[in-house]
């Protein structure tokens, strides 16, 4: 595998010192290396892994389904590098590449205007 995109959640959580965890991902760069930490002590699930800045600001955590996943291949011993993809409304995006791998970010969606079949076509409107 050579790199994967997953989401970071809780993101609209307070950090309890520093800022925000949306204003800090506001500041990420695409591309820009993210730090992966596990808490298995966190009580609310012993497979929690926080998500970090390059700033060392927490941004959020990977998914509960994820989690267990990751944090199996970090006690594996298995290399892992994480850079910033992206953020949408709700969540954050990192891409993650294993065993030494680089992280690449996936090409951009080119975004197309949508079609109008309606049948409408205004007409020109001339200047006087």
């Amino acid at each position: 595998m050579k790199s994967a995109s997953f989401a970071i959640v809780g993101i609209d959580y307070p950090n309890k010192r520093g800022p925000a965890r949306r204003f800090e991902l506001a500041l990420c760069v695409p591309g820009e290396r993210i730090e992966l930490s596990p808490e298995p002590t966190n009580k609310h699930d012993p497979y929690a892994i926080a998500v970090y800045s390059c700033r060392g600001v927490q941004l959020g955590y990977l998914t509960a389904e994820r989690a267990p996943w990751i944090g199996a291949q970090i006690r594996q011993g298995r290399e892992l590098r994480a850079i910033f993809q992206g953020m949408t409304d709700k969540v954050g995006w990192l891409r993650l590449a294993f065993d030494g791998e680089v992280p690449t970010l996936p090409p951009a969606a080119i975004v197309q205007p949508p079609r109008d079949d309606s049948g409408f076509y205004p007409d020109a409107v001339w200047d006087e």
